[in-house]
């Protein structure tokens, strides 16, 4: 279920660069959009802050590949220029290189303009839960090195608090002992119902190693954990712990795109936007919500 964050103007800019929505009379019918469309949308809305000269944090997973593709295209084109990117995962380094990206590390660029990446939880204070995909060691030190930070996300990541999915909360730890490693992190959320177990792949249930050549213990919780910046300290505090999921006061714009719209949230709200995905088949109307302005898309695109 949504949640009901305030909302920013996503532009039908996005969806028609994307490809997925044209121009159209008022009587064209509503297109369907997959997933990956709105994934698609919304990774093209956040590559518009994008600017010749930035250095950027390049995200990994099935949204972040959208806004990677789409800033090689730009580049090819000409639209942009003299852009450096720091990659967050040995795929994503890939994937930029294939694309035509100019790429560089940490060590040359300790200062990050922009990054963008999705996430596997959005809670309504834009606290995240990311590293599903194992990349999370490398997305933290990336995107902690970034000024603006901005999130792309389909409706069904957006939970009530983090672990509210049901779904993996990943930490990071080196394979020595994991086992005990475990064991504490379980023992340490055993009042959230926490069950920690060994992420593994393929048929012979291998596990998991991340780009650092460490193992990924899951937590699954059936309750709130609290406090997180206590909850994040306590998992750092022991020892055998690399990193965590928990990604915490870190996103400054998430982007969110579900089967009616592509939202905006800002994690600094004054005055705030919202549009229909399928923008292009409306014309904008004017309230107010909560006394925030809300640009609606409604009726007939004149």
């Amino acid at each position: 279920m949504a949640i009901p964050y305030p909302h920013f103007i996503a532009s039908e800019k996005a969806a028609m660069e994307a490809g997925l929505i044209l121009p159209s009379s008022p009587s064209q019918p509503s297109i369907v959009l997959t997933q990956d469309d709105l994934k698609k949308i919304a990774a093209y809305k956040a590559v518009e802050y994008v600017e010749s000269g930035m250095v950027l944090g390049l995200g990994t997973g099935s949204t972040a590949k959208h806004a990677v593709a789409r800033i090689g295209e730009l580049l090819r084109q000409g639209k942009l220029k003299d852009i450096i990117g720091i990659p967050t995962s040995k795929m994503t380094h890939e994937q930029a290189l294939s694309v035509g990206i100019p790429l560089s590390d940490l060590d040359s660029h300790p200062v990050v303009d922009l990054a963008i990446d999705g996430a596997d939880e959005v809670d309504p204070y834009l606290n995240l839960v990311k590293g599903r995909g194992g990349s999370l060691l490398r997305e933290k030190m990336v995107e902690g090195a970034c000024k603006k930070f901005v999130v792309i996300v389909d409706e069904s990541k957006l939970v009530n608090y983090v672990g509210g999915s049901g779904l993996a909360m990943p930490v990071e730890v080196i394979q020595f002992c994991w086992k005990f490693t475990a064991s504490k992190l379980q023992k340490l959320f055993e009042e959230s119902g926490c069950e920690a177990k060994l992420r593994t792949f393929g048929e012979k249930k291998e596990p998991f190693v991340t780009d650092n050549g460490n193992y990924i213990i899951d937590l699954y919780f059936k309750e709130s954990i609290g406090d997180l910046k206590v909850a994040s300290d306590a998992i750092l505090n022991l020892a055998g712990v690399v990193e965590h999921g928990m990604f915490l006061d870190m996103a400054t714009t998430v982007i969110i795109a579900d089967h009616v719209n592509c939202v905006e949230h800002l994690a600094n709200l004054k005055s705030v936007d919202y549009s229909s995905a399928e923008s292009v088949y409306y014309s904008i109307t004017q309230k107010k919500i909560d006394g925030l302005v809300v640009h609606s898309l409604k009726d007939n695109l004149q």
